[in-house]
């Protein structure tokens, strides 16, 4: 790596393409990787997702990989699946819904995740980030061992749910409208 930051294009990590993903995270990375090179270590950036997060209000906004227009611009196929999870177990108090958007393929490549609350969003799109970055796959969302604790979530977190979602799409359970 040559050069690092927000202004310099780097590859998808859904689709190999070059894109430019301006945020902190990366840009930190590149520069400790720019760092470890000068140094004599070799290091490299292995793509970006784009896992962001933002705060309007009371409420979160979070999301990891493509939307929908960016893989409809490429025309790359997907299934999408919306949910809405519990911030926490229900009869907890204070509990808040989460509304979820997943985006995926066939084969249960997840091509992108977006979410919106006011409680455990980006806890939520950090796992499905952490789940594309290993490669895997709708399986690993209904699969993952999260905490729980009625304060924090619930005995199905809203990740497993999500993934159940979409599961029973892959296996045609359902057939989205």
């Amino acid at each position: 790596m040559t050069a690092g930051g927000d202004s310099i294009e780097i590859k998808s990590f859904v689709d190999d393409s070059m894109t430019l993903i301006p945020l902190a995270g990366p840009a930190n990375r590149q520069g400790r990787i720019i760092a470890d090179n000068i140094c004599g270590i070799k290091s490299q950036y292995k793509k970006s997702q784009g896992t962001s997060v933002l705060k309007v209000f009371d409420y979160t906004i979070a999301c990891v990989g493509y939307n929908e227009k960016m893989l409809q611009k490429l025309g790359i196929n997907y299934k999408k699946v919306l949910t809405f999870g519990n911030s926490h177990a229900g009869y907890y108090p204070n509990s808040t819904q989460i509304f979820f958007k997943l985006l995926f393929n066939d084969e249960g490549k997840i091509f992108g995740a977006q979410a919106v609350g006011q409680d455990g969003v980006e806890k939520r799109i950090d796992v499905i980030s952490s789940i594309m970055r290993n490669n895997g796959v709708i399986q690993d969302l209904l699969d993952s061992e999260l905490c729980y604790a009625p304060p924090f979530s619930s005995a199905k977190d809203p990740v497993n749910i999500l993934g159940m979602c979409a599961d029973n799409v892959l296996r045609g359970f359902v057939k989205p409208a």
